[in-house]
């Protein structure tokens, strides 16, 4: 797939050059301070800039940012934390939507009270953080999403072909299933079942922080655990970037929801030769092209 075009916002004339994230001055003391919310971990990372709050998805963890938070930092307040259940370091936790909001909106008024903050979303984080911006629309100034577009959209169902159903049925079946084993039979084979899929999909996160309370999204996606996960279409209101791996079997967006918001203003839509792990896969070029977009603010 060809990267879809960013259309340029320039008047008549040449364009003031853009600035740049070398272009910043450094913030001269840069710290990082523990919070806990609700009994989750909040790291918050860097100086005093603009902050970004840094939602990871499955089968991950708050260290998937790692790299990402050393290349922001110097420049931004970087926040982060693991996902409700996502902790193999603590008992599986299964909180609702309405829950996992109400966390995301309490660590939010501790970390940035009176300033929107910028999201920075990948995989599950973009479903949970989209339907962060639709809920508070005050309390976002961009979002940054990756891999991850108009997930809810029936167009999306109508887009994928018969294999790529059949390949997203059958491994969110599967995980979903090892969530309801591990929930109610035995919590070793569900960790065996779900680690057995992590390693078919060549997810890049370590086996052993791998475990059954992070299939929760999925048993709340097809068996209704938890009150179900019924979010709201993916309509970007902010500026906004979305950047996908188009080295995939199947996208996680459709062809249009991404041409129209490439059209909008402050927005923009950029494909990787990578897989879904753009932040991995493509480092240096992701990174390069955060920071560039995050330092020019809305275009």
């Amino acid at each position: 797939m060809t990267p879809l075009p960013t259309p340029s916002l320039a008047g008549p004339g040449p364009s003031p050059a853009k600035p740049s994230a070398a272009d910043a001055p450094v913030p001269t003391e840069l710290s990082t301070t523990r919070l806990e919310v609700d009994g989750v971990a909040v790291l918050v990372e860097g100086g005093p800039g603009p902050v970004v709050l840094m939602l990871h998805g499955w089968p991950d963890t708050a260290a998937l940012w790692d790299g990402t938070v050393a290349s922001l930092r110097p420049h931004h307040r970087c926040v982060r934390l693991t996902l409700p259940g996502f902790d193999p370091d603590q008992a599986p936790r299964a909180a609702s939507l309405d829950q996992i909001m109400a966390l995301l909106d309490r660590v939010l008024a501790r970390v940035s009270p009176d300033r929107p903050v910028t999201l920075l979303l990948h995989d599950w984080g973009c479903v949970f953080g989209y339907e962060l911006a639709a809920r508070h629309p005050e309390r976002i100034e961009r979002v940054v999403g990756i891999d991850i577009g108009d997930h809810n959209a029936r167009a999306l169902q109508q887009e994928l072909g018969l294999r790529a159903k059949a390949l997203v049925l059958g491994y969110q079946w599967w995980l979903a299933l090892a969530w309801l084993v591990g929930r109610h039979l035995h919590q070793g084979l569900a960790n065996r079942m779900t680690r057995a899929m992590a390693a078919a999909l060549r997810c890049p996160a370590p086996p052993a922080r791998i475990v059954w309370g992070m299939n929760h999204p999925y048993a709340m996606r097809w068996f209704g655990v938890t009150g179900g996960l019924r979010t709201r279409k993916v309509r970007p209101a902010h500026p906004w970037l979305f950047v996908y791996g188009r080295r995939k079997p199947f996208m996680f967006h459709t062809r249009d929801w991404a041409a129209r918001l490439a059209e909008q203003p402050g927005c923009r839509v950029q494909g990787f030769q990578a897989g879904h792990w753009v932040m991995l896969d493509q480092a240096a070029a992701f990174h390069e092209l955060l920071q560039d977009w995050l330092a020019g603010g809305p275009r």
